[in-house]
């Protein structure tokens, strides 16, 4: 099981070679995770940075102490509305751009998940970069609203 895993993670790292390494990685989060359930992130603040979930280089940290990376991915994209409220609809589109982080698996290596984002009306499916190694502030990406409590 163990060569499997470390054959599959060596075959997406080298399929991933020909995209620049990118520096994600950190530590940066300032405010405590809240939840409006179980599979849902509870989001209150915007980004003012546009390229933030948007690039590879300022990908979402949704990075935790007990190892709940992909559910957390999960929880981040459960949370997000269109820019007018419409349910979100995603995608997992692969993993790409290798970084270095103390937190990866493998030669202190991690990739970032890739989603594809849309929702009614959309006029583009987008793309929305997550790394579930490291922690960061978790805002919601410009254009986007999010689920509330009410």
């Amino acid at each position: 099981m163990n060569r499997f895993l470390i054959s599959f993670l060596l075959i997406l790292i080298g399929a991933c070679a020909s995209q620049k390494a990118t520096n994600t990685t950190g530590h940066t989060r300032t405010k405590p995770v809240q939840y409006l359930d179980r599979n849902t992130f509870l989001l209150t603040e915007v980004s003012d940075d546009e390229t933030y979930a948007f690039t590879p280089k300022n990908p979402v940290k949704v990075g935790s102490d007990d190892g709940g990376g992909p559910l957390n991915e999960r929880r981040l994209l459960n949370a997000l509305l269109g820019p007018n409220g419409e349910h979100v609809e995603y995608y997992r589109a692969g993993s790409c751009c290798p970084f270095k982080t103390p937190n990866g698996l493998l030669d202190n290596t991690g990739l970032l998940d890739r989603y594809r984002v849309s929702w009614q009306g959309a006029k583009d499916t987008l793309d929305i970069y997550i790394n579930m190694y490291d922690k960061g502030d978790l805002k919601i990406p410009v254009g986007f609203r999010a689920k509330s409590k009410n």
